[in-house]
């Protein structure tokens, strides 16, 4: 059997390509503009190589923290045209700051305008035409799934949540269960006899198997799928997808065979990692700090008449290892929030004050924790610390939860820039998986990752 071809980009494809074209567009309109008009304020040349790689950088940098490679808003031109501009805006306006390492500001400030434009404007076609081109049907990943049929729903729903590029076309019913269609998305059941051919004529990129070998998978399809695999069509397992995809592992899947889906980061046991971890831990306490000294006579003034009461608050909550101790934060609640008993917050919580909501949606209630950090109690960044009540509630519950205490809890995390406010048994769930995926692939680069993501949640004023 020929496969036929299909053009199609991976998340991490289309991440890469998002960059490297939007550094290639800008450098390249930049040239263009020194070329037709009086413009000499940027250079790409051999003797000023360097002011091209700072603006890159810093382009990429402002880029992430303002959402220019969040996929699911890159394909909706209205949120990318407002992105872009914030990107480009702050982008100019670092790279103005620092001529050092940049040109010197020009003595006709008119460049600075056509430095800007030129940015703005490059930006605007690339990512105009990734949207009418790359993030196009043509080059969407076009799935086969094998699965049972009461299980299809439930399997392809986060997928293709994730990523907008990943289109479920249909499924090989391994059971005798019956499919019912959920929602909008209509799928195609194909049979048994002859898989080779339903990837042929629906020109099927992968094949997901979501179902074990002794739960469906009879000698003829492990044949068949033996046989795609050989001639080149890529076959993966649920899981490993799953996780590849929405960044987060799906523990509700795991089963008892634990260290198969948990082979956790080397950086857990590496000295040397752990070493500059906790200097930067210490780094960003005292900056987090003295920003909270900075804004404190705000802070004063807006718990003295808006909160009425005591400013900030401790409780207990576990740490690495199941250890107790005290958090400190800012009090965002009425005062007696729990009377009747710990409950979980919720999304649009009555006992949030006004000045509360403030201090909530900046994160800026969050700022005492670095003490916390500073006593070693905490990490800057790890898995959410939770109350000692609901880690026991949740442990009989959910499979594998006090895994997440093998690190130090965090003041921010993977968990906390990706996952909604935890205020139900699924929420916590949701945030496991990314707490688990944290720990699983803990290193520099996720920890730098997760700090601008902090950085995007702060700004656009996510926080709850």
């Amino acid at each position: 059997m020929s496969q036929k071809s299909s053009i199609h980009f991976d998340i991490s494809e289309r991440k890469v390509l998002l960059r490297i074209f939007d550094i290639a567009c800008v450098l390249g309109a930049l040239y263009l503009v020194g070329i037709l008009f009086d413009f000499d304020y940027f250079m790409i040349n051999s003797q000023h190589w360097v002011w091209s790689i700072v603006l890159g950088l810093y382009l990429t940098i402002f880029a992430t923290i303002f959402e220019l490679y969040n996929l699911q808003k890159a394909s909706k031109f209205e949120i990318v045209v407002q992105n872009i501009i914030l990107t480009s805006s702050v982008t100019v306006l670092f790279y103005l700051l620092t001529p050092f390492f940049t040109p010197e500001l020009p003595e006709n400030r008119l460049q600075i305008v056509y430095f800007y434009i030129s940015i703005n404007l490059s930006l605007f076609i690339w990512r105009y035409a990734y949207i009418v081109l790359i993030s196009a049907p043509r080059f969407f990943k076009r799935v086969l799934l094998v699965t049972s049929g009461s299980k299809v729903n439930e399997v392809i729903s986060t997928l293709q949540k994730s990523d907008p590029n990943y289109k479920v076309l249909g499924f090989i019913n391994t059971d005798k269960s019956e499919y019912v269609r959920d929602g909008i998305i209509e799928l195609k059941e194909f049979g048994l006899n002859n898989v080779s051919e339903t990837v042929t004529n629906h020109q099927i990129s992968e094949i997901v198997v979501a179902t074990s070998q002794d739960k469906g998978i009879t000698v003829k399809l492990y044949n068949q799928l033996i046989d795609l695999l050989e001639n080149g069509v890529p076959i993966r397992e649920y899981t490993q997808v799953y996780e590849e995809i929405t960044r987060r592992v799906p523990v509700q899947h795991v089963e008892k065979d634990f260290y198969r889906y948990f082979p956790f980061s080397r950086s857990n046991q590496n000295k040397l990692y752990l070493f500059f971890h906790r200097l930067l831990d210490l780094w960003f306490s005292v900056l987090g700090l003295t920003f909270g000294l900075l804004i404190s006579p705000v802070i004063i003034f807006g718990n003295l008449f808006a909160n009425r009461g005591p400013m900030f608050y401790t409780q207990t909550r576990v740490g690495r290892n199941g250890k107790h101790f005290k958090i400190y934060k800012l009090r965002s609640m009425v005062k007696d929030a729990e009377k009747h008993g710990a409950q979980f917050a919720q999304k649009k919580d009555n006992r949030v004050t006004k000045f509360g909501k403030f201090l909530r949606k900046t994160r800026f209630d969050e700022i005492p924790q670095f003490i916390n950090v500073i006593k070693g109690d905490m990490s800057v960044i790890g898995p959410r610390p939770e109350r000692p009540v609901f880690v026991e509630e949740l442990s009989e519950r959910i499979p594998f939860y006090e895994i997440r205490h093998i690190v130090k809890p965090g003041v921010t995390g993977w968990a906390q820039v990706n996952a909604d406010y935890g205020s139900s048994e699924a929420d916590a769930l949701e945030k496991l998986q990314y707490d688990l995926y944290y720990i699983k692939k803990r290193s520099l680069f996720l920890d730098i990752s997760i700090v601008i993501k902090t950085l995007s949640t702060i700004i656009f004023f996510r926080g709850q």
